[in-house]
């Protein structure tokens, strides 16, 4: 495939629909085999899912897509009309699943714009070999002779199932897209090509819908009009145009007399023909979907919009830049030597309070549930359970949880990990639970909450618990121990196991015994500024927990002076801020230097020691003391004095300087000079 085709308009939306519909199929591909049950609204769904995928593949020329499509189509077509009861669910579930990886494997390639004609034969005879045993073929060779001679069904319509001798009939249907749901033009030649399945010698107004762009303002402000013959009456019509999506209302009625040209046919609009020659009082169907659930999914449809990422992106963009250049008007050196700036400061006052709303509303745009992210993970549970002979129950907590979109980029791959391990090291075989006295059915609880300026999200197992002996004779062999062993909390064993190249497993398997996975989970997680923690409690289970923050765009900071040099550091991780007495400082055996606050004695860093920098104030009770807090544990910094608190717009920081501890980011300042964030967590790490 030309590489610039995947810029195209056409194949940017076919992926994009096509990727939320595979989402969609697989959930309910999954309830259906978690309640072993198959409801009609389901199977509907699905057989309504496939039929969407198989017209948008064909129009698309992605036979391969299509013809799978159209195989599951026929089974669920089946199992529609026979109300067949006595079904296998599981190897449904395998079946569709197999079909859907195909399809998301098709997708990948043509968003790489690599050659996507992978043969999807195989499936499709196991899908139909599938089909033939649940008809009651008495064998696989059996199956095969049937597959031979079975003509393919294009479009299942029950009133045309065993009439093929109906008398067609010629029909006007005029319809009108949902507001906002833009590219009309693409979308009614998409109906069209699923329209040949059923009809024949079709018409459609305006004729141009591809090539001319102008089509689009015609279909939304008179409808997109379709003059075709047919052997389907009015209600199936009515059903097959209105389960196609987007699709708000229509107008049918039946032309009862052939009409004869009178004008040039390619000059004459369909439209005016119909109304001039078509039979008076034949009256003209029109259909809205009306029923509640109708209505309000076409509510919830017209109030979204789809907007790309990137524009996202650079809203954030400019709304930062907004800050800065905000604090650069307040904080201009030139107004210090002003007087009577009353109505300059009620201005700004102003403009400051439209700027945090501006913010908060791109802030909330921006804004993603953790409800995708986390059911795909059922996917992972059921996939993994059946490879390992376990049974695992996943029990899902707090998908409601919103975090930024670039965030929710970094959890997919950690959560996914995180489940595996819970599965494959975690949880006992069904022999082990019983001998233990546990439930034969394993449970892993994936749980979201705010907390603050944080999201925590958990994933905890009821399996047998971390062995801290193993994890310390592990430590030993790859010499990767920083203190005595027994100095070291269960917190700091347990960590050992996020090191890269850090494994238990005596043996390589599929899931695990690299030495990699977790270390991937660090590494994205530290990416978006979070942190992961491991406790365990052996026989009853472990718990890896993720704090990450709800955005990485724009924090409420506090700027301090040390030396020549500012840093910021985040509001959130500020406890208090005092000046020190001389009776509160001591010191510990070792020399360094702690702080009394209200009995509890804590240290103290010199930001002007840990930087190298040069600073005028050397005693403690000479400048500022400010007490820090991550994770329960305490810090008291020190630094020359306070400047006060500000929004900053974060920025990723040079490569070279990633490397120094206790730094996560940058700022612009209002005068223009760059400005450090700290870190609080590594510092006091």
């Amino acid at each position: 495939m030309d590489k610039s085709v995947s810029l195209e308009p056409m194949l940017e939306m076919f992926i994009f629909e096509t990727l939320q519909l595979i989402e969609q199929l697989e959930q309910d591909v999954l309830s259906c085999e978690t309640t072993n049950q198959l409801e009609s609204s389901s199977i509907n769904e699905i057989f309504r899912i496939m039929h969407t995928i198989k017209g948008s593949a064909a129009m698309m020329m992605l036979d391969n897509i299509a013809g799978l499509a159209h195989s599951i189509e026929d089974l669920f077509y089946f199992l529609r009309e026979e109300k067949h009861h006595d079904i296998d669910y599981s190897r449904i579930c395998d079946i569709v699943l197999e079909s859907t990886d195909f399809i998301k494997n098709i997708i990948s390639k043509l968003e790489n714009a690599e050659e996507a004609n992978e043969n999807a034969n195989e499936l499709t005879d196991k899908i139909k070999e599938f089909l033939f045993f649940l008809k009651g073929a008495d064998s696989i060779s059996n199956s095969k002779k049937m597959l031979d001679s079975e003509d393919k069904q294009q479009f299942y319509i029950t009133a045309a199932k065993g009439h093929p001798d109906l008398k067609q009939n010629k029909y006007r249907a005029v319809l009108f897209f949902e507001p906002g749901c833009a590219m009309e033009n693409l979308r009614a030649f998409n109906i069209v090509h699923k329209l040949n399945d059923l009809a024949q010698s079709i018409e459609y107004y305006p004729a141009d819908i591809i090539e001319n762009d102008n089509s689009i303002e015609q279909i939304r402000a008179k409808g997109f009009e379709i003059i075709f013959n047919t052997m389907h009456n009015c209600e199936e019509l009515e059903n097959f145009f209105l389960n196609t999506d987007l699709v708000q209302r229509i107008e049918l009625s039946e032309i009862e007399h052939e009409y004869e040209s009178k004008s040039e046919p390619h000059h004459t609009s369909p439209r005016q023909i119909v109304l001039e020659d078509a039979d008076e009082d034949l009256p003209v169907r029109q259909v809205d979907k009306t029923s509640e659930e109708a209505a309000k999914s076409s509510v919830a449809r017209q109030s979204l919009i789809s907007v790309n990422v990137n524009k996202l992106d650079q809203l954030m963009d400019l709304v930062g830049e907004l800050v800065i250049s905000e604090a650069m008007v307040t904080l201009n050196p030139d107004l210090t030597e002003l007087m009577n700036l009353d109505s300059f400061h009620k201005a700004a006052r102003q403009h400051r309070k439209i700027i945090n709303e501006l913010q908060d509303v791109v802030m909330s745009i921006r804004m993603v549930p953790l409800a995708i992210t986390f059911q795909k993970m059922r996917r992972i549970v059921r996939d993994m359970s059946k490879k390992l002979n376990k049974d695992v129950e996943l029990e899902i907590i707090g998908e409601e949880t919103e975090v930024d979109k670039n965030i929710i980029e970094h959890l997919s791959d950690p959560l996914m990990h995180l489940i595996r391990n819970a599965i494959d090291h975690g949880i006992e075989s069904r022999q082990d639970r019983i001998k233990h006295g546990k439930a034969e059915t394993g449970k892993i609880r994936l749980e979201a909450k705010n907390e603050g300026g944080d999201v925590w999200i958990s994933v905890k197992d009821d399996g047998a618990g971390l062995n801290k002996d193993k994890i310390l004779k592990r430590v030993r062999e790859m010499g990767l121990a920083t203190k005595a062993e027994l100095d070291l909390t269960d917190r700091e064993i347990f960590n050992y196991i996020l090191l890269p190249g850090f494994s238990t497993k005596d043996e390589v398997s599929e899931f695990s015994g690299r030495g990699v996975g977790m270390d991937v989970v660090v590494q994205n997680i530290e990416t978006v500024g979070g942190k992961v923690m491991v406790d365990s409690l052996a026989g009853k289970g472990t718990a890896t927990i993720l704090k990450i923050p709800l955005t990485l765009a724009i924090i409420d900071g506090m700027g301090i002076q040390v030396g020549e040099s500012v840093f910021i550091i985040p509001i959130k991780s500020i406890k208090e801020s005092f000046r020190a007495r001389e009776q509160e400082l001591i010191h510990d055996p070792d020399g360094n230097e702690m702080i009394m606050v209200r009995g509890d004695c804590l240290p103290v860093l010199r930001l002007q020691e840990k930087y190298l920098i040069q600073s005028q104030v050397v005693e403690l009770q000479d400048g500022i003391i400010i007490i820090v807090e991550n994770d329960s544990q305490q810090l008291c910094l020190f630094a020359d004095a306070l400047l006060g608190e500000q929004q900053v717009v974060v920025k990723a920081l040079p490569r070279y300087l990633k490397r120094i501890n206790g730094i996560s980011g940058c700022t612009l300042l209002g005068n223009g000079r760059a400005s450090l964030i700290l870190d609080v967590a590594g510092l006091i790490n």
